[in-house]
């Protein structure tokens, strides 16, 4: 019998990202509190956010409905990485840059605690900026991804690819 496969990335899904976005843009511009605030939140490019208001606790409550508008489109707040929110003129911005792809470093990191915690039989091979886990057993597979959810990383994963 063949080995089984899948792959572990850390991909970001840029239509929910945008659809949370155009959301958070929705409501901001609707609730009574950012009222004449200047509340403005955009995209900078193809993986970066900003986030505009006249004061530093009006940008930051804008970062917290987009994060509730990610989670409700189950998308993992591990792919932002916001600034803290730094005086621009009259106003007060937050810059998020979105996090995608596996580094080396964790894709090896990744690898060791399959090898070491993992099923015996089981590989991981890094391509890129993912990581191929392969094994005979489909049994095994699902006990590695188990293990790799329960290992809390600083990036996102998903599992795709499964054969």
């Amino acid at each position: 019998m063949a080995d089984s496969s899948f792959d572990i990335v850390s991909k970001i899904d840029r239509q929910e990202v945008d659809n949370a976005l155009g959301q958070t843009a929705r409501e901001i511009a609707t609730r009574f509190d950012f009222k004449g605030t200047g509340a403005t939140i955009e995209w900078q490019g193809e993986h970066a956010i900003e986030i505009t208001a006249s004061a530093d606790d009006r940008a930051s409550a804008v970062l917290d409905v987009f994060k509730d508008k990610l989670i409700k489109r189950k998308q993992s707040l591990k792919i932002l990485d916001a600034s803290e929110p730094r005086p621009s003129g009259q106003q007060s911005k937050i810059g998020i840059a979105l996090k995608e792809g596996i580094t080396s470093d964790d894709a090896k990191k990744i690898s060791k605690l399959i090898r070491d915690e993992g099923p015996k039989g089981v590989k991981a091979q890094v391509q890129g900026d993912e990581l191929r886990v392969s094994s005979k057993k489909r049994d095994d597979l699902q006990a590695v991804q188990q293990l790799v959810r329960e290992a809390d990383y600083d990036f996102a994963v998903q599992f795709t690819n499964y054969r």
